[in-house]
């Protein structure tokens, strides 16, 4: 399948943290904004695939015979692990299955080894939502120990004053909703982004994936983890900025 863009792109996506850079100190690699604002926000389409693990190798081929590695990835990619959190009743999971046209959730991200985890660590708070075909999302940095206590403590840190508005509907949200945290995933990515044509486009391949229920620091080994080796399936995440609309067209 080939990507098309019906009309030339903007500026490609900033994309994810560096997972190799280190603006502040060792515990922060993989965690560096490319944007120099302190909310980071921004809009794109997504299209997810399922494939079977059987094919990733082929796939991988091809990725790289028609797109550029993504330099602040390296070659072999980097973790990605997430806390997402929601109501007793499971509502933004729910939205989410039942395929409404504005849905939200909320969570706590951390890019690169999961190992090294600790208070100081650079982790996002994110609020990812769904508007009909666009996703958006919004996120600011900050130590993993601010990020608890504003997610789970439900109460401010100090934090720089651009990010005000946007950790008060967070604060907004875990106290309205009674969020609390649900899930934890994480994974290994490959990335790549496009080149000529199709500058602004980004994919990512998604495998290892596990997730547990329970256990939710980040930096947890726990026994509860489970990985999906018994559907072997790996995602696959084409991704482009929301300003470039691209058309589908397969060989």
């Amino acid at each position: 399948m080939r990507l098309r863009p019906r009309s030339a792109p903007s500026a490609p996506d900033v994309g994810e943290p560096d997972p190799g850079h280190a603006p502040h100190a060792a515990e922060d690699r993989g965690h560096a904004l490319r944007a120099p604002s302190p909310l980071h926000a921004f809009n794109r389409y997504e299209i997810k695939y399922l494939v079977h693990t059987s094919r990733l190798a082929a796939l991988r081929a091809e990725l790289r015979a028609r797109l550029d590695l993504d330099g602040h990835a390296g070659e072999t990619g980097y973790g990605v692990w997430s806390v997402y959190y929601d109501t007793r009743q499971l509502r933004f999971y729910w939205e989410k299955i039942e395929g409404l046209r504005f849905r939200r959730k909320l969570r706590v991200r951390h890019y690169g080894d999961r190992a090294t985890i600790g208070d100081g660590t650079t982790v996002y708070v994110e609020i990812k939502q769904r508007v009909n075909r666009v996703t958006q999302k919004r996120r600011v940095a900050m130590p993993y120990a601010d990020a608890r206590l504003l997610c789970d403590g439900r109460r401010l840190a100090e934090h720089q004053p651009g990010q005000t508005a946007f950790l008060q509907e967070v604060l907004g949200l875990v106290q309205g909703l009674d969020l609390r945290p649900v899930a934890m995933t994480g994974y290994h990515r490959e990335a790549y982004v496009g080149r000529d044509a199709d500058l602004g486009l980004r994919v990512t391949l998604d495998h290892r994936v596990r997730g547990r229920d329970r256990d939710f620091h980040l930096g947890a080994d726990a026994a509860s983890t489970r990985t999906d080796t018994d559907r072997l399936r790996a995602l696959l995440q084409e991704r482009a900025d929301a300003l470039a609309e691209h058309e589908a067209i397969k060989d």
